[in-house]
C-alpha cells in the first residue's frame, strides 16, 4: 500500500470515530432512544383518540341506537344522556323519533327518510286535500284548507312513526287570469254590499224624516189647541224664554252687557192682541 492510500484510509477511520462520538459513542444508542420517544407519543395519540371517541351524547327529546360491524343494528335503545361505545367497532345513531320504534325505523327507512317517506305522501295529501276545493275556495279559506292538510299529513306520517309537529302553506300560486278574476270578484262584492248599505241608510234616514215631520205636525197641533183653550201656555213661554235669556248673559259673565226692556226680551207676543180687546 502506497503513502498515499495509508492516509488517505486513516482519514476516513478518523471521520467515523467522530461520527460515532456525535451519536453518543454507541453504535444504534440513540436510535433506540428516538424509538421509544416516537412509541410514546403513538401510543398516547391512540389512547386519546379511543377516549374521545368511546363516549357519545344523545340531546333531550332524542332517542339512539348502535350499529356494530359485527351484529348489525342492536335492540338497545339509550335515552338522553351520555353513554359508552366501542370506537370504530360500534357507530352510535341519533333519532328525534318515538320512544321504541327507533331500531324499526332505522331497519325500514334509514336515515334519508325525509327524502324517501314525506315527497310521497305530501303529494298525497295535497292532491286529496286540494280536489275538495275550489280555486276560490283555495284563497277564501286558506286556514280550513291548512288545517285539514295538517291533520292528514300527520295522520299519514304516523304510519311510518314519523312525528310532524307542524304543517304551513306558504305560498299558493294561480295563473294570473285567475286571480285577476278573483280579485274582480271579490271588488264587486264589495262594492254591492257598500250599495246595499247605502241603500239601507237613505230608507231609515228618509222614515227617520217623517217620523220627524209628522211629530212636528203633532206638536204644532197640540200647541194651536192648548192656545185656544187657554192663554196660560203664552205666558208659561215667555216665563222660559225669560229664564234662558237670562241664563245666556249670566254664562257671558257680564262681557259685552246688553240691557232689554220688557219688548226687547220678547215677552210681549201677545199684548198687542190684548190691546186690540
Amino acid at each position: 500500500m502506497s503513502q498515499n492510500q495509508r492516509e488517505a484510509w486513516e482519514r476516513v477511520q478518523l471521520m467515523l470515530q467522530k461520527r460515532k462520538a456525535g451519536f453518543g459513542g454507541f453504535p444504534g444508542g440513540g436510535g433506540r432512544g428516538g424509538l421509544g420517544l416516537v412509541g410514546s407519543l403513538v401510543l398516547l395519540g391512540v389512547g386519546s383518540w379511543a377516549a374521545s371517541n368511546s363516549l357519545f351524547n344523545v340531546d333531550g327529546g332524542h332517542r339512539a341506537i348502535k350499529y356494530s360491524r359485527v351484529s348489525g343494528v342492536r335492540k338497545e335503545i339509550y335515552a338522553e344522556g351520555t353513554h359508552i361505545r366501542i370506537p370504530w367497532l360500534e357507530t352510535p345513531i341519533v333519532y328525534d323519533a318515538p320512544r321504541g320504534r327507533t331500531a324499526q325505523i332505522y331497519r325500514t327507512l334509514g336515515q334519508d327518510f325525509d327524502e324517501r317517506v314525506l315527497p310521497s305522501i305530501v303529494n298525497e295529501v295535497l292532491k286529496s286535500v286540494v280536489a275538495q276545493f275550489n280555486a276560490s275556495q283555495l284563497i277564501t279559506q286558506r286556514e280550513n284548507v291548512a288545517r285539514l292538510v295538517r291533520e292528514n299529513l300527520a295522520r299519514r306520517a304516523a304510519r311510518f312513526n314519523i312525528a310532524l309537529d307542524d304543517v304551513s302553506l306558504t305560498h299558493l300560486t294561480f295563473s294570473p287570469e285567475f286571480t285577476a278574476a278573483v280579485e274582480a270578484k271579490q271588488v264587486a262584492q264589495q262594492d254591492a254590499q257598500r250599495a246595499a248599505f247605502l241603500v239601507d241608510k237613505a230608507r231609515q234616514e228618509k222614515q227617520a224624516f217623517i217620523v220627524r215631520a209628522q211629530g212636528e205636525a203633532r206638536s204644532a197641533e197640540l200647541i194651536g189647541d192648548a192656545i185656544k183653550k187657554s192663554k196660560s201656555y203664552i205666558e208659561l213661554r215667555k216665563i222660559e224664554n225669560a229664564r234662558q235669556i237670562a241664563q245666556i248673559i249670566q254664562e257671558n259673565g257680564g262681557k259685552n252687557k246688553l240691557y232689554l226692556d220688557n219688548e226687547g226680551l220678547g215677552l210681549n207676543v201677545n199684548s198687542g192682541s190684548e190691546e186690540n180687546k
